[in-house]
């Protein structure tokens, strides 16, 4: 057995990391279904098993992904200076993170999607905005992992910096919403996007997940060229702005490329906006995330 186990690379001091870790992965993760409860005014496990709300439950699978995807920026393992660092760092990061998701939540409900109010959408069971709900919550956790990874140690510095590059995604993502409006507006005679939300339109919720999914990989991209330091976070979180504002038109311009070469022959606004193929725009949202996650590779 322990010849396997150094065959494999594991040890001891590892699996003990991997159990403080799973544990407060967990826990953590089960909370967020309660706390997604409590704020969407309902109970949870009713909401999801006897009323059979399929929005909610959506809605809430974004919200545990999300947090799943900023608890593997809090993981440090073996470079913890403690088992007792590594539970204090996890569950820091990782009630930081869910705070900050909800927080997101409310920042896109007020901000870039004011014209709806998606608690009474999610309740009321429409999936679409179930959808947008949980795209936005993904997104935001993929922007505050890259600042996780980004910054180093657990002082205050820190927890200012992963607040900060959380309100540069918030302002990216609303940014991102009202292009988006805005190019719904011009291709469908003025009418509202988040209208068509409330409407129950999936296929434009599905093509809207996969643009602001994208823009927060491409988001993260300033990672890779900014040096973390407390002695020059104000310099380097107006670079990461700037970056983001850059690699983002990158990313859109690359997308509508490939989208052109690669649905040839296709009204994208006919088939998605007028006819709510879903096929095309999953299609769609593949195209925008693959684009995203090819060029973020590239930049590492």
């Amino acid at each position: 057995m322990n010849t396997l186990l150094e065959n494999i690379g594991l040890n001891v001091d590892l699996l003990i990391y991997l159990a403080i870790d799973i544990s407060i992965a967990i826990i953590l993760l089960g909370f967020m279904k309660f706390i997604s409860g409590i704020s969407a005014q309902v109970n949870a496990t009713d909401e999801l098993s006897k009323e059979d709300n399929f929005a909610f439950g959506i809605s809430v699978a974004g919200s545990v992904a999300a947090l799943g995807i900023v608890l593997t920026g809090a993981i440090t393992g073996e470079n913890a200076e403690s088992y007792t660092m590594e539970a204090i760092g996890m569950l820091s990061y990782g009630l930081l993170g869910l705070i900050l998701i909800k927080v997101g939540r409310i920042i896109h409900d007020r901000l870039a999607l004011n014209q709806i109010n998606k608690t009474e959408q999610i309740k009321a069971r429409n999936i679409t905005v179930g959808i947008v709900d949980a795209a936005g919550a993904i997104a935001t956790a993929i922007i505050i992992r890259a600042v996780l990874l980004w910054v180093h140690g657990l002082d205050i510095s820190t927890f200012i910096a992963i607040i900060a590059g959380f309100f540069v995604s918030q302002a990216m993502l609303v940014l991102v919403t009202r292009i988006k409006e805005k190019q719904y507006a011009k291709n469908n005679q003025e009418d509202s996007m988040q209208e068509a939300f409330a409407n129950g339109q999936d296929a434009l919720a599905i093509r809207y997940a996969g643009q602001v999914i994208s823009t927060a990989l491409a988001v993260t991209a300033a990672s890779y060229f900014l040096v973390y330091s407390p002695d020059t976070l104000l310099e380097n979180l107006v670079g990461w702005f700037v970056f983001s504002i850059c690699m983002t038109i990158l990313v859109a311009v690359l997308t509508a490329i490939a989208k052109r070469i690669i649905l040839w022959g296709i009204n994208l606004v006919e088939e998605v906006d007028q006819q709510h193929n879903i096929g095309v725009a999953s299609v769609e949202m593949a195209i925008s995330i693959s684009i995203a996650l090819i060029l973020t590779a590239l930049m590492a």
